[in-house]
């Protein structure tokens, strides 16, 4: 099934987005770890909907529109955040240690990246 330009516009957006979530310590501590809204999310989450898109992006990058220096961005934070991902679930112990400090500004990276700003509605 060929999926519509303005379809893959929307998987990257929704998937760029998700960024947004990894690079913002203020909405860590307010989702995962207080569990304050009105989001409902937690680590796990975030983690699933990034790897749940990651590689079929990739694996299509230019087809999304993707150049080849963002391709090669997204690949080294997917490859980082599985390393950490696999080995951390608790956003309690880990959000204040220098590995997830390095994620945080990696996936802020990547937003400015795909020039991102997430736009309320």
């Amino acid at each position: 099934m060929k999926i519509s330009d303005e379809n893959k516009k929307q998987i990257l957006e929704g998937f760029i987005d998700i960024f947004t979530r990894i690079s913002s310590k203020e909405y860590q501590k307010r989702i995962w770890i207080k569990g304050e809204g009105p989001e409902v999310d937690d680590f796990d989450d975030t983690a699933c909907d990034f790897f749940v898109e990651c590689d079929s992006i990739l694996e299509n990058y230019k087809d999304f529109g993707i150049t080849d220096n963002q391709y090669q961005i997204l690949k080294r934070f997917r490859d980082k955040f599985r390393t950490f991902s696999d080995e951390n679930n608790w956003p309690q112990e880990f959000i204040n240690t220098p590995e997830w400090e390095k994620i945080t500004e990696m996936a802020k990276k990547i937003l400015k990246a795909f020039n991102y700003q997430k736009t309320r509605k």
